[in-house]
């Protein structure tokens, strides 16, 4: 196979975008399929369906816990500085960058795999669980936990790949595992009649096979930055400057897992059990639709940080913008569909009447004004991007901490059950304007006073 690697500073900037996101894309909606296949197969079960897809619903906060660690050393936080490290030609502080992410990435796995096996019971009560609906949750977070580390690693070196120009291969690290997580999931779920232990047993083992294609890859001789075992000695201020880059990504990640968690009990004290998994759906669309614009923000993440990083802050721009442009395009489709067909979508998670009308009614109040999101994509990425780490950690904050968690609480004694869902739209506006408008101001100054170094439009 020929592997081909894109050169970031050379090339129409939105042409390299779209190159390079395309795979990024695919394999952010491939490494979705993980959680989502298990959902969808869970949903379906012909005995106790609802509650076990409540169930697995309840896992999803804590699961997006531990995925917001790989973003802290990956795509967030090591990704980004390994790519300006390479734009300003320092290749040696590039590899010791990812070793030390390696590290990090590992030592975390482990940590939080023996929290979770310690503390799931109390853990999963607090993020909403019920006595009908504990086994189930319990049944996949004990044996997923154990997966923790290949699942850090897989999430975070894959970003290196992909910082290094070789997004084709990014997709194929993902892809892997995925076909072999939809073709397990029938067969342990249904065949082995193991239900929601099979589910997990599926994942762990195709993030494992992932993890390895991942790491050999980057310590074959194809890769320009080699993953070294001399790189992986951690120092304590290069450790730092990953972890306060990627705390955008981590906070965004860990808030995200708050949200839920506010979501989840106050749904279950508005709605009952029902109401849970009907937020287990809205979360399952919203992360289908996420998806492709976090595709499209990771892909113009090393563009911008590669440009950045060679003082062009002339291409540095075009990527900020290009990236508002695809994903308020995106955004504004993906609205529409929501917005016309809630029932279909319902139907792909569940056979239960109830929970579809109850999702669908749900889905056009949660979803309103969604393609606001592209304005958060597009601030938040242009921060991460160019090492703008407090900026975009108050970002990820303000708008789920500070705008989320308070409505979610305050709206439903107002609104009822429907209160719930309205904080997501606010947020959507008030959140998203707030980033995009603040990062013009503060960055585009600084962009545009530097030299220019390329002619072509």
């Amino acid at each position: 196979m020929k592997i081909h690697q894109a050169d970031f500073s050379k090339g129409k900037v939105s042409s390299l975008i779209l190159r390079v996101s395309f795979p990024l894309i695919v394999a952010e909606l491939v490494n979705l399929l993980y959680n989502m296949v298990d959902r969808i197969y869970i949903g379906h079960l012909a005995e106790n369906g609802s509650l076990a897809l409540t169930g697995l619903g309840l896992c999803f906060p804590v699961i997006s816990l531990i995925s917001a660690f790989a973003k802290l050393f990956g795509p967030n936080g090591g990704a980004p500085l390994c790519a300006m490290a390479r734009g300003k030609g320092d290749y040696k502080e590039a590899s010791l960058v990812m070793g030390n992410s390696f590290t990090l990435s590992v030592l975390t796995g482990f940590v939080l795999m023996l929290i979770v096996l310690i503390f799931n019971r109390p853990i999963l009560y607090a993020f909403g669980a019920s006595d009908s609906t504990y086994p189930y949750a319990r049944d996949y977070l004990m044996i997923y936990s154990l997966g923790t580390i290949p699942v850090l690693l897989t999430l975070s070196m894959n970003a290196f790949i992909n910082s290094q120009g070789f997004a084709m291969i990014g997709m194929i690290t993902v892809l892997i595992g995925a076909v072999i997580n939809i073709i397990l999931d029938p067969v342990l779920i249904f065949l082995l009649d193991l239900g929601v232990k099979g589910a997990a047993i599926a994942t762990v083992c195709s993030q494992t096979i992932s993890c390895v294609f991942a790491v050999s890859f980057l310590c074959g001789k194809s890769v320009e930055l080699r993953l070294r075992f001399a790189d992986m000695k951690l120092g304590a201020g290069r450790c730092w400057k990953i972890i306060s880059l990627g705390m955008s990504g981590f906070t965004m990640g860990a808030t995200n897992s708050v949200v839920q968690l506010v979501c989840n009990k106050c749904a279950f004290i508005w709605g009952g059990d029902l109401y849970v998994g009907v937020m287990t759906i809205l979360n399952s669309v919203r992360e289908v639709y996420n998806t492709v614009m976090n595709g499209i923000g990771s892909g113009a993440s090393p563009v911008m940080s590669f440009n950045y990083g060679a003082r062009n802050g002339r291409r540095t721009i075009k990527a900020s913008n290009f990236t508002l442009v695809c994903t308020f395009t995106y955004a504004m489709a993906a609205w529409l569909v929501i917005i016309l067909f809630p029932h279909a979508m319902a139907m792909l998670f569940t056979q239960d009447q109830a929970m579809i009308d109850a999702s669908a009614g749900a889905m056009r109040i949660y979803f309103f004004g969604f393609f606001f999101m592209a304005f958060q994509t597009a601030g938040q990425q242009t921060f991460v991007a160019l090492g703008k780490a407090k900026q975009a950690v108050f970002f990820s904050l303000f708008r789920k901490v500070i705008i989320v968690v308070p409505l979610t609480i305050i709206l439903p004694y107002f609104f009822g059950i429907d209160g719930v869902m309205l904080a997501e739209p606010i947020s959507n506006v008030v959140g998203g304007l707030a980033a995009y408008i603040s990062m013009r101001h503060m960055v585009m100054p600084e962009l545009r006073a530097m030299p220019e170094k390329e002619n072509e439009s």
